[in-house]
């Protein structure tokens, strides 16, 4: 047990350091005072009295430095709420209408079959997971028409509830961000948003396409570049991923995988720079660190669109996907350690790093103990192999990887918006609580790795709505190596 005790030792006093320096000192100067007589006391005084001009000189310097400072400081951006589409019971797809489909779509390809089967007893995922309507039709039903009805009733539903929550109204949204990766039709979701809820003609609009699950904080981020710009301002930013037009009616077994994942979800998420939703907001931005790693071929191309040799199109996940992933995590990790981690965990790093390159090569890394500076993690619940690299790769308990693994299970992969389904989850465990920090992790095509860190604000009541509100008691559910189909 030393060991454990001696490192709890060590990170109290690296990060308590300026503590331990600041009371000797302190205590040193006092004494010194005391020692002091009358005589000397009215000495110093007569002296600092000569110095009055100087002292008011220097008085004003410092306030206009101090002035400038906090004027020029980034404007505080806060998560005033934030809501998550529930899929209705009629859209669900359990394991034996998704494997029926799944015969009679590839009745001449029975070893496809076998192999979305074998997925599909790996994936983590449950009984209560849905698919669009198009979907439900033998064969599926793709069109235009069908695309545009998923995408109004996700994003319109979510919206609903968003301002529901906040009170907001349509005409106090300054910043309009839709990100959907695949289905990028004229005019644009973020038109069709406009159109719905009537809009102010002079509001900022922005639609971000093909820039996969991790673009849910690529518009995080976007959304924070523009309120400190624009002062005053609401954004209103929703994240999802149609489906009807990008299920793969093929036989490709690369293109086949994401049949087995992908689900319904979308979420809307209102920001705001606005002093006034100071205390009302349930997260404070602190952070977010974007990793793209496209400047490499195999990073490039490992989520690919492309026809198969029948003409089919569909998304390629390589073989490489997870190897990628890996390193873009480490890259970005770089970036976000220094910004989150204590003191403590940023030497023993550094001592480490030095001693590789010095004494021994072989040393093992020391990989910084991110559950230091972190209560909750949220990771992309693209797959059970993701989430079970990196709580490996970042030495996380069960619980810390729960949240992403119960989305998983109950709502599959949503894409960019799976990370709100989890933050959904915690506080509808009534985990959350005032001054948590949490780090939110997402990976999409291109290939990306992005970081948002946020603060929780206030005390955060366990929700009565929500996408977890009919189930959250049933969870956290065990979950099979193997689910026998």
């Amino acid at each position: 047990m030393l060991p454990k005790y001696v490192k709890l030792g060590y990170r109290y006093l690296v990060d308590h350091i300026l503590t331990f320096l600041f009371i000797p000192i302190m205590a040193a100067v006092s004494i010194q005072i005391l020692r002091l007589g009358p005589e000397e006391i009215l000495t110093i005084w007569n002296s600092l009295q000569f110095y009055f001009f100087q002292i008011l000189c220097s008085s004003f310097l410092v306030t206009l430095i101090a002035t400038v400072y906090f004027m020029s400081k980034p404007r505080s951006i806060y998560l005033v709420d934030y809501a998550c589409y529930k899929p209705p019971i009629t859209s669900r797809v359990p394991f034996s209408t998704f494997m029926e489909h799944s015969r009679l779509i590839l009745k001449d390809n029975p070893k496809s079959v076998e192999f979305q089967m074998r997925i599909l007893e790996r994936s983590g995922l449950g009984e209560e997971t849905s698919l669009p309507p198009a979907i439900h039709y033998i064969p599926p039903n793709p069109t235009m028409e069908a695309a545009r009805g998923e995408a109004e009733a996700v994003i319109f539903s979510a919206i609903d509830s968003l301002m529901q929550k906040t009170r907001i109204k349509p005409k106090d949204i300054d910043i309009l961000i839709v990100n959907c990766s695949l289905f990028s039709p004229t005019p644009s979701l973020s038109a069709m948003v406009v159109n719905k809820y009537r809009l102010r003609s002079n509001i900022k609009s922005f639609n971000l396409s093909g820039m996969g699950c991790s673009a849910g904080l690529i518009s995080i981020d976007l959304a924070r570049d523009l309120l400190q710009v624009h002062p005053n301002s609401n954004a209103l930013v929703v994240s999802t991923e149609i489906i009807t037009p990008n299920y793969y009616q093929g036989s490709e077994r690369a293109m086949l995988l994401p049949n087995c994942l992908f689900r319904v979800g979308s979420a809307a998420i209102l920001l705001s720079n606005k002093r006034g939703d100071r205390n009302r907001a349930k997260y404070k931005l602190v952070h977010v660190v974007r990793t793209h790693k496209g400047a490499d071929d195999k990073a490039y191309k490992c989520v690919y669109e492309q026809e198969d040799p029948q003409g089919k199109v569909g998304i390629n996940l390589s073989k490489d996907l997870m190897i990628i992933a890996g390193e873009a995590l480490k890259s970005n990790i770089t970036t976000i350690g220094p910004l989150v981690l204590p003191a403590s965990e940023q030497l023993l790093f550094l001592f480490t790093l030095i001693g590789r390159k010095i004494f021994n090569s072989k040393w093992k890394p020391y990989i910084p103990d991110f559950k230091q500076a972190f209560e909750h993690f949220c990771i992309h619940a693209g797959g059970r192999a993701v989430i079970d690299e990196l709580q490996k790769n970042l030495q996380l308990s069960a619980e810390h990887v729960e949240a992403s693994r119960m989305t998983l299970h109950r709502f599959g992969n949503t894409s960019s918006s799976s990370l709100w389904y989890e933050l959904s989850y915690i506080e509808a465990k009534g985990r959350m609580k005032k001054g948590d920090r949490i780090w939110q992790i997402a990976f999409g095509s291109g290939f990306k790795c992005n970081s948002a860190v946020w603060k929780c604000n206030r005390r955060i009541k366990t929700p009565t709505d929500g996408p977890w509100q009919d189930c959250i008691n049933r969870y956290p559910v065990h979950i099979p190596e193997i689910v026998k189909l």
